[in-house]
């Protein structure tokens, strides 16, 4: 008689017949064994993903931190550059400003007292009618939209109506 046969001779009588045998209670705490060691390798692997993220994210931040430094490098010299070109500008108008004052005077463009708008006169132009889009469909003004694609002939032998689609 060999030791596996014996061992399975022994394996029945191990059982029992009860709710709570011992036999099945190992395969159970084996079974959950299998189940956790197999989460763990799944956690492991999610672990090295998270790292290998972490590490893509650090590089990026550091790119972006490093573009950063360099725009504000760039913001400072565009704004010693600029607070240059103001002092010379200022500098510039204090030197030719009456000459800039008197060609503006020069060239100045008079309208006669009679073409102005004064307080009293009305401010609507002479001959065109101002109203508002509802107003003018109410009074009859607006003709019926029945083909909104169709181009109007204006007296122009080149217009054409655009196609249809």
């Amino acid at each position: 008689m060999s030791i596996t046969e014996s061992l399975n001779d022994l394996i029945p009588a191990l059982k029992g017949t009860g709710r709570r045998r011992a036999i099945d209670k190992v395969e159970e705490l084996r079974d959950e064994n299998r189940r956790l060691l197999a989460k763990l390798v799944g956690v492991d692997d999610a672990f090295v993903l998270l790292h290998q993220e972490l590490a893509e994210a650090l590089a990026h931040q550091a790119e972006a931190e490093e573009i950063v430094v360099k725009q504000l490098a760039a913001i400072d010299n565009l704004t010693v550059h600029r607070d240059e070109l103001l002092i010379e500008v200022t500098a510039l108008k204090k030197r030719f400003g009456p000459e800039l004052a008197d060609e503006a005077n020069a060239t100045a463009i008079d309208v006669p007292p009679m073409a102005r708008i004064g307080a009293d006169q009305e401010t609507v132009p002479q001959g065109i009618d101002v109203t508002t889009l509802w107003a003018a469909r109410d009074a009859g003004l607006l003709g019926p939209v029945l083909d909104p694609g169709h181009v109007p002939d204006l007296g122009n032998e080149d217009t054409q109506p655009i196609p249809a689609p």
